[in-house]
């Protein structure tokens, strides 16, 4: 398996910096990885994510896994989401990358909530090795996430070519995505 140094030496720099700067404020602790609790504003080192109805951002859907520490689409990766009422908290999340445009990912968050599975807006993929826990899960299809690469913090998980196009059956009957 061919190792994307690139991307490792910018997320092992940008972790640094963090360090870095965490340790000079006011001397508090370092902030210690990302949990899975709300935040005031994403982490310094996540990228620019911006959220848009999905049939707004109708393009090609693409099944394309590479385990490369690259975000390729078919792969459930890991970013911070801002919530929709208030874009300036949100959480550390996983997102299944369906597609790209204009050097973004595009995105659809996943749940395992299981208020989700009679939530006709989600669509449910069963459970895999993005949830430690063996939680089944649940793809959010009305709203896409546009991640910037560098945004993205790890890969979590390949998703099988049968349940990607499952998610993808309903993107082009639902959005219009080719």
């Amino acid at each position: 398996m061919a190792i994307n140094w690139g991307s490792v030496l910018r997320k092992a720099a940008d972790l640094a910096v963090q360090f870095l700067k965490d340790s000079q404020k006011d001397g508090r602790a370092p902030r210690r990885g990302h949990g899975g609790g709300a935040r005031p504003g994403p982490p310094p080192t996540a990228g620019r994510v911006r959220t848009a109805p999905t049939g707004d951002r109708a393009r090609e859907v693409a099944y394309a896994p590479e385990p490369d520490g690259a975000a390729d689409p078919g792969e459930i990766v890991w970013t911070w989401v801002p919530y929709e009422e208030d874009a300036s908290q949100g959480k550390d999340r996983p997102l299944l990358v369906v597609g790209r445009s204009a050097g973004e990912l595009l995105g659809l968050m996943l749940s395992s909530q299981d208020k989700r599975a009679h939530d006709p807006d989600w669509v449910g993929i069963g459970s895999g090795a993005w949830d430690r826990e063996g939680r089944d899960s649940y793809i959010r299809l009305d709203r896409v996430l546009e991640v910037e690469e560098h945004g993205i913090r790890r890969e979590g998980a390949v998703l099988d070519r049968a349940r990607f196009d499952r998610v993808a059956d309903e993107l082009r009957a639902r959005y219009g995505w080719r």
